[in-house]
């Protein structure tokens, strides 16, 4: 594999225009800049986005990673100002309502590197191709679990967690996290429970994989007269063996998630600013090599990317990069309540969602009041609005 990935990677350094890379400090990026590294006989360009917010911020352990290799670093931290101003871009660099949060740094840091480069390598496929999404773990263990007990059982837990108010919830956590020794979180503990119960009342691994991957569970609720079109995920039934349904949770995601998100918001933000971006991961030699490698070499004892991991300590001590997976997160949900407040306000007041009509007001203006006014228990109650938000902004986008 590692000598998969070096030629992998070395294919795609050959280039006329000066060349640099994304690096964020996770396994991915950092394993692609170690060969890169490895590879030149001079400093390799690297580039960072930060945040001020210290649970989205990746930058220190890129800075790391980028010292520890030699790397030539530039790092830019992210401020409202910034947030602001590239959020109206949005509609017209996607051209649809195209809604991951992490656009809006993938925007930025695409701009930032431009400055400097005209080529950069990233990570992206690592997750899908080497099991690094924590979803895949918590599916596993889920439907492990449920597959021993009786669906009327489970439906009957389903159905009856959401008809407690979050504020029961939120008082039965605090009773007793003194038990705990203080490690129960009280925050978002409704939102936790609503989560599990949906999870419980799943039928078959379809049913799971969609609670897993949805931010939305009943879309066809928020959009008049509409029903949810067929998806790759109603055509191919998965496995109900734990051992399968990892596998095709995996495959699902490198057939949709990853050609209709990650690589849809990573080329046009790129395009953009005239960037071109190439992602040695997605090598087709890597990709079947990893289809052929046995799980354990992917997943193990709570850790994904087994592999990737044992590659990369060869190059980085792994107490810069052996941390809880985060992802490439924005603090949408601070943003949309501080500075992004008033544009929120402005795109979902109720009068223009019932003038325009593709939206119920009700349950969209029900979701916003929570997260705006704190009463919301759910963590990603941002993402959920944030969807909404990107359709709305293209459609004004569309008729000017």
């Amino acid at each position: 594999l590692e000598s998969l990935l070096r030629d992998a990677v070395q294919l795609r350094m050959i280039a006329d225009v000066p060349l640099g890379a994304f690096l964020s400090g996770g396994i991915d990026s950092s394993l692609i800049v170690a060969l890169m590294q490895s590879l030149s006989t001079r400093p390799v360009r690297t580039f960072t986005i930060g945040f001020h917010e210290e649970q989205y911020n990746e930058a220190p352990y890129a800075k790391a990673v980028a010292r520890h290799l030699g790397t030539d670093h530039t790092e830019a931290y992210l401020t409202p100002k910034e947030t602001l101003a590239v959020i109206p871009r949005l509609p017209h660099i996607y051209d649809e309502p195209f809604a991951d949060s992490s656009q809006i740094p993938t925007a930025l840091v695409c701009a930032m590197a431009r400055q400097h480069v005209t080529v950069v390598l990233s990570g992206d496929g690592g997750d899908e191709g080497f099991g690094g999404y924590t979803r895949y773990l918590q599916g596993l263990n889920v439907w492990a679990q449920l597959s021993h007990l009786p669906l009327w059982l489970r439906r009957g837990v389903s159905g009856t967690v959401p008809r407690i108010p979050a504020s029961a919830w939120r008082a039965l956590a605090e009773a007793v996290r003194p038990l705990t020794l203080g490690r129960l979180s009280t925050d978002g503990f409704g939102y936790r429970m609503q989560r599990m119960a949906d999870r419980v009342g799943s039928a078959t691994p379809q049913e799971l994989y969609r609670h897993l991957m949805s931010y939305w569970l009943s879309p066809a609720q928020l959009v008049k007269g509409a029903a949810e079109h067929r998806t790759l995920l109603a055509e191919a039934p998965l496995q109900k063996d734990p051992a399968r349904f990892l596998d095709q949770m995996m495959l699902l995601d490198t057939l949709t998630y990853l050609p209709d998100d990650i690589l849809v918001k990573v080329d046009r933000a790129s395009m953009a600013v005239a960037l071109e971006v190439r992602a040695p991961l997605l090598d087709h030699r890597v990709l079947e090599f990893a289809w052929r490698m046995p799980m354990a070499l992917k997943l193990h004892d709570g850790q994904g990317k087994i592999a990737l991991r044992r590659i990369l300590a060869r190059y980085v001590p792994e107490e810069l990069f052996d941390r809880p997976k985060r992802g490439f997160g924005v603090p949408i949900q601070r943003w949309l309540k501080g500075p992004l407040r008033d544009w929120v306000e402005e795109l979902l007041g109720e009068r223009r969602l019932k003038q325009e009509g593709n939206f119920d007001p009700a349950a969209i203006r029900d979701v916003w009041r929570n997260l705006r006014d704190g009463r919301s228990e759910w963590p990603n109650g941002g993402d959920r609005i944030w969807t909404i938000l990107m359709f709305q902004a293209w459609l004004e986008g569309d008729r000017k």
